[in-house]
């Protein structure tokens, strides 16, 4: 029914008041195409990790709309807003946020145990195949790489089968190896599964593997880059990071 996984219609988000306010995001319109891989770069304090967290319903923008598969996130309560998030939102960010005392596969159950739905064990299973982890169902986060982590926190993501998967700088803490794996993990989803991806990074080899990537700056848009390589988008990202202010 809508071509469009999240649209974001005019939306800015201001912190404090008075003179002291910042503005965070202005009047930023965008729009995520379904089965779509999206990167969101710019400089520090351009706005990304805001946009990430107005478009997942994390924080609610000061005005304008946030539209998800339909809905708009802007006229729910908190209680509604917390259920669609729940249900049909994922997040992977760059801390783990794995629970060190419960195996790779207790973690992955854990969204639908607070949730108090019932865990099918096969569902949990699998979604741990599919970030090429079967075998490590029982392992404590301790015995696991820093790769391996965050492909239970991708599976953790995963278990809702999410209409949007939200990634805010996922292989911060990866080395280039590592970061790759789970790039093209992300990248598989996409391609294979018709996911949507929107993801946030600094980093111009993470933001190639995206079909398109949108650039920040003091919260605006300010142009994108379709189909780029690593080093066109980081010639485009140093040409915006050398704009005076």
């Amino acid at each position: 029914m809508h071509d469009d996984a999240v649209q974001l219609r005019s939306v800015s988000r201001r912190h404090g008041t008075g003179d002291s306010a910042v503005t965070a995001l202005d009047r930023v319109s965008l729009s995520f195409p379904r089965s779509t891989f999206t990167a969101v770069m710019g400089p520090s304090g351009s706005g990304k990790s805001t946009l990430l967290q107005c478009a997942a319903g994390l924080d609610r923008p000061t005005s304008g709309a946030v539209v998800v598969g339909g809905t708009d996130l802007t006229k729910l309560s908190e209680t509604r807003l917390t259920l669609l998030r729940r249900d049909r939102v994922g997040f992977v960010f760059q801390a783990f946020n794995l629970l060190p005392s419960l195996t790779a596969e207790q973690n992955v159950a854990l969204p639908l145990r607070l949730a108090g739905r019932r865990v099918p064990r096969a569902r949990v299973r699998e979604v741990l195949q599919q970030v090429g982890l079967g075998t490590r169902a029982g392992h404590r986060p301790t015995e696991l790489s820093g790769g391996q982590q965050q492909r239970v926190a991708l599976a953790r993501a995963l278990i809702t089968r999410p209409e949007v998967l939200f990634a805010d700088e996922p292989t911060g803490a990866l080395d280039s190896r590592t970061s790759r794996e789970v790039l093209s993990l992300l990248r598989g989803m996409v391609d294979r599964e018709n996911r949507t991806i929107i993801m946030v990074t600094h980093d111009p080899v993470a933001a190639s593997y995206a079909d398109r990537v949108v650039f920040l700056v003091d919260g605006r848009v300010n142009g994108e880059l379709v189909g780029a390589g690593a080093d066109a988008i980081a010639a485009h990202l140093t040409g915006l990071e050398a704009v005076p202010c």
